[in-house]
C-alpha cells in the first residue's frame, strides 16, 4: 500500500479550504483518509498554513510520499525529511 500526504478539498464553491491529510493512494481525493495532520487556507493573505510537525515527521519517516504542493507546504513550515 503507496500511503500519500496530500491535500482534500473542503470549503464551498470558488472559496476552497484544505485539510493535510495522509491516506492510501488508492483511495479518491475527497474520500477515505488515515490521519488529519494540518489545514491550509489559500483564501487568506498570505496563506494560512498549520501543520503538526511531529505527525508530519512520523509520516515522512514511515515512508510517506507528499504531493508536489504539500512538498511545497512542508518547505514553508520548515519541515525537512
Amino acid at each position: 500500500m503507496a500511503v500519500k500526504i496530500r491535500l482534500r478539498r473542503m470549503g464551498q464553491k470558488k472559496a476552497p479550504f484544505y485539510r493535510v491529510v495522509v491516506s492510501d493512494s488508492r483511495s479518491p481525493r475527497d474520500g477515505k483518509f488515515i490521519e488529519e495532520i494540518g489545514t491550509y487556507d489559500p483564501t487568506v493573505e498570505p496563506s494560512a498554513v498549520k501543520i503538526n510537525e511531529e505527525l508530519a515527521k512520523k509520516w515522512l519517516n514511515n515512508g510517506a510520499q507528499p504531493t508536489e504542493t504539500v512538498a511545497k507546504l512542508f518547505k514553508q513550515a520548515g519541515i525537512e525529511k
